[in-house]
């Protein structure tokens, strides 16, 4: 039986929010700091610290990309506790992404890896779970 049954979705959609929120946040921070920079649009490149700061933004969609559809199959299938806890541990991996990539992108490991293993762990419980009920 998928968790939507059993457990509210609350949890989720709060994550997801505030994924979408800290998103929002980094492309904000992109935008605020072409002036800082001198970095006009439409340029993408110019000044290597604005850069570090598109790249955060960048890099975020792109694991956005996994990480929304992967935190909704698992909170349907396993449960929307579950989902939410990686959820936030993804989003605690982004945080120290930005940090990092924003001071020294050498440093940018630990954030990056936090966040992609926590969408692999969302996929892999999802999928399982998705499994375990089809059957």
């Amino acid at each position: 039986m998928a968790a939507t049954q059993e457990a509210p979705m609350e949890p989720v959609a709060i994550v997801t929010a505030l994924a979408l929120m800290e998103y929002l946040f980094f492309a904000f921070k992109v935008g605020m700091s072409r002036a800082k920079f001198g970095v006009e649009a439409p340029a993408v490149s110019g000044n290597e610290e604005w850069e570090r700061f598109f790249r955060v933004q960048q890099n975020t969609v792109e694991q956005l990309i996994v990480f929304l559809p992967a935190l909704w199959i698992c909170a349907t299938f396993v449960g929307a506790n579950v989902a939410a806890g990686i959820g936030v541990v993804f989003l605690v991996g982004r945080i120290v992404y930005f940090r990092a990539y924003t001071r020294d992108p050498g440093s940018r490991g630990t954030g990056f890896l936090i966040g992609f293993l926590a969408n692999v762990a969302l996929l892999l419980v999802g999928l399982v779970g998705a499994v375990v009920a089809w059957m």
